[in-house]
């Protein structure tokens, strides 16, 4: 490698896969591989004297979030820092999250970290800060995050992509540079043996930061952003998903059910006890069945009305990478499934019927996986479809797109490709699909799977920076990451929710023109929308629906006069004593959080063993893994493997402690959690259950300020059992 020819974030994206590599070679002795790593910063290493030479800074006179005063990057010596370059729309810095919040939670910022996001947008509508604003509060976020509104710090450092994760040195040297998502184990084990390595040299700072979470400019309704909205007969259902719940409501606005609660959560169970997780998409199966896609758990979910109960159709509620699919119901991992349309059709199976009307049509869940760039589909029935292709009951499977992220139309459907689909409508023969990346809407035929455009986008299928604001035919017409579209089969209009540009817009899908909609309010003023993500035609075929996500509200539209008015909802009529009501925080002895006092930290180390016990209706999934996961666990207590899978329905724990003395102030705060993910089924059905247990330490007997917590030699066994049935978790 020549270094003069290399740039310094070249130097740094070169190191980085080195030690990626050298990490993936040597995981039994990766210590050694980090702490020599780690050297090479404070040695006259010449081959990165260039990025030691860098100097860069965040400009002044940014907007912050999440942070009580502007944070400056020489302020942050001291501590290991992670910037995060991210914008808001895109589903792979999505992905990242979790991976961060993850880190944060390990490693908070006391102990030497600090995870900042830097906004760099893509899209214009992305510099405004109200709107950054209302991205962190959708998504959670709780670090810093800074308005690189024009994107100095990106170019400054040459980053290429969404999104790069640049990790600093105390001293404020780049070390590494990692792009794409997935990269959260090895982030986690490299922090960990960092701050260490720093530490014994006194490079770290342990104070805290002034963090301070921002709230929105606009208070939320009793919705809060919304997002997609399904239409049967006389009732819609609305995605909820800032409340992570879905409801269901009259055409008079009047809430029937409330399912979900304020919590996210992966549960199945009763309407008050499951959970959801940023869920975006909903579409009715019949009056009494809704499918929902369950965004941030990656998993499609059914709702049945009549049973009171909410069950997994497929995914995992941890995010897969497959492009091809094929698994039964659960087994199947999915990829943030952004909408759900429900399309019927007969077997294509060449059999001679007398009388073909009276073949019975089957039912296909198609769902925009925006994670992979796809349409997959489940089929709860099972059929013989495309190319007499037939399709297992209950399997989920990859149908149209072949994973690359680009706007390419083409016959085939496993030729074709999307850029984040994220919006779907039905007509009789044709799925419309708003491609939010590639600022498009597009259709599939439903005969043959044929990829086609309609509006939007550009011809050059790996262009996905055209995007604007225009009116007119074809790919003249300029979209900016819309997410939602609905289809008026009398006329024949598809409506698309044009998301960045705040607008409402139809097309005719006969000549493939789209036009922007006058909507005014009764009083005659413009209807100011923000980031509109989901719509609906009512039964009548004369008003619309439109979800205004970021103002967290519904408004109806009358398609004759275009004059709009609130949808009011009625909360009123629906019992308040459903768990969707609780406090935020919730019960520690519910169902997703069960609390475990033992006298942990007066021990040297502890053996702590799960026993699950199922009912009688219940068993594990074949074949499905049974996972387990440390997600918090106290300075001063290690344990080797932080997760793995149950045996026979146990795991079992090895606790070290390195304490020498107990905080009081510590008694009572979880010392240790551990996730389940279970997969199970009973004779109908399979579903998932998902839970927390946190370990808390009991006081000692001796009340003291400072009693020695070593006070043994002897090991702690602990025995915790668990019983699981359909509706209830606990211990036994």
């Amino acid at each position: 490698m020549d270094n003069d020819e290399l740039s310094a974030i070249d130097i740094v994206t070169f190191v980085t896969e080195e030690l990626q590599q050298n990490y993936l070679s040597n995981r039994d002795n990766k210590a050694k591989v980090f702490e020599e790593f780690l050297g090479r910063w404070e040695a006259n290493d010449n081959t990165i004297a260039k990025v030691k030479s860098l100097n860069f800074e965040f400009d002044a006179d940014l907007d912050w979030f999440n942070v009580s005063r502007p944070l400056t990057l020489a302020g942050l010596h001291g501590k290991i820092v992670v910037l995060d370059f991210f914008t808001y729309c895109c589903i792979n810095c999505m992905h990242v999250l979790p991976e961060l919040r993850a880190l944060e939670e390990r490693f908070p910022v006391e102990s030497g970290l600090v995870v900042v996001g830097v906004h760099s947008p893509k899209f214009e509508n992305e510099r405004t800060a109200a709107n950054i604003l209302s991205a962190a509060l959708r998504y959670g976020i709780k670090h810093p995050i800074v308005n690189d509104s024009k994107s100095a710090l990106w170019r400054a450092l040459s980053i290429r992509c969404w999104p790069s994760l640049l990790v600093l040195s105390p001293s404020g040297l780049p070390m590494l540079l990692l792009m794409g998502e997935g990269h959260g184990e090895f982030l986690r084990d490299f922090v960990g043996a960092a701050l260490p390595y720093f530490d014994s040299q006194q490079k770290i700072n342990f104070s805290s930061l002034p963090l301070q979470l921002s709230t929105d400019l606009l208070p939320a309704s009793n919705l809060r952003f919304p997002a997609k909205i399904a239409m049967l007969y006389d009732q819609y259902a609305i995605a909820d998903a800032g409340n992570n719940r879905v409801i269901v409501v009259t055409n008079c606005g009047v809430v029937k059910y409330k399912i979900g609660g304020f919590e996210a959560g992966f549960v199945d169970g009763t309407l008050n006890t499951a959970r959801f997780n940023n869920p975006q998409g909903v579409a009715f199966l019949n009056k009494n069945t809704l499918i929902v896609a369950d965004t941030d758990n990656h998993a499609l979910r059914q709702i049945s009305l009549d049973k009171g109960v909410v069950e997994t159709l497929a995914g995992t509620g941890t995010q897969g990478n497959e492009r091809t699919g094929g698994k039964l119901g659960p087994l199947q991992p999915l990829s943030s499934p952004w909408d759900v349309s429900v399309f019927r059709t007969r077997d294509m199976d060449m059999s001679f019927h007398l009388d073909e009307l009276n073949v019975p049509e089957k039912t296909i869940v198609l769902i925009a996986m925006a994670g992979t760039h796809q349409i997959w589909g489940y089929f709860p029935e099972g059929i013989i479809w495309w190319k007499f292709r037939k399709f297992e009951p209950r399997c989920c499977v990859s149908l149209i797109g072949n994973g690359l992220e680009e706007n390419r139309n083409n016959s085939y459907p496993q030729n074709a490709a999307f850029a984040q689909p994220s919006g779907l409508a039905m007509s009789s023969d044709y799925l419309y699909i708003a491609d939010s990346e590639s600022s498009s809407i597009r259709k599939a035929s439903m005969v043959d799977g044929k990829v086609m455009p309609l509006v939007g986008g550009d011809r050059n299928p790996l262009n996905l920076f055209a995007f604007g604001d225009e009116d007119g035919k074809l790919y003249n017409a300029k979209l900016q990451h819309p997410l939602g579209v609905a289809y008026n089969n009398i006329d024949r209009k598809l409506y698309v929710a044009d998301t960045y540009n705040h607008k409402i817009k139809v097309v005719d899908t006969e000549t493939n023109i789209i036009s922007t909609l006058s909507i005014k309010n009764k009083d005659g003023s413009t209807l100011v929308l923000r980031e509109p993500s989901g719509l609906c035609v009512d039964a009548d075929r004369k008003r619309l629906l439109v979800a205004d996500t970021n103002n967290h509200r519904i408004h109806i539209i009358d398609l004759t006069t275009y004059t709009a008015e609130p949808f009011i909802l009625d909360f009123k009529q629906i019992s308040s004593t459903s768990e969707t009501d609780a406090p935020r925080a919730l019960s520690k002895d519910s169902a997703l959080q069960l609390v475990k006092k033992i006298s942990l930290l007066q021990h040297r180390s502890c053996n702590i063993n799960f026993v699950m016990k199922l009912s009688s209706e219940l068993k594990y999934t074949l074949e499905a893994p049974q996972k387990w996961a440390i997600k918090i666990i106290s300075p001063g207590l290690e344990i080797k493997q932080s997760n793995g899978l149950l045996t026979d329905g146990k795991c079992s724990l090895q606790v070290k402690n390195s304490l020498e003395n107990i905080r009081t102030e510590a008694i009572g705060q979880s010392d240790l959690a551990i996730e389940f993910s279970l997969s199970l089924c009973d004779t109908k059905s399979c579903l998932m259950k998902k839970f927390m247990v946190y370990i808390v330490s009991e006081r000692p007997v001796e009340d003291s300020p400072l009693q020695p917590a070593i006070s043994r030699d002897n090991a702690l066994d602990v025995d915790i059992g668990i019983h699981i049935n359909q509706s209830n978790i606990s211990f036994y």
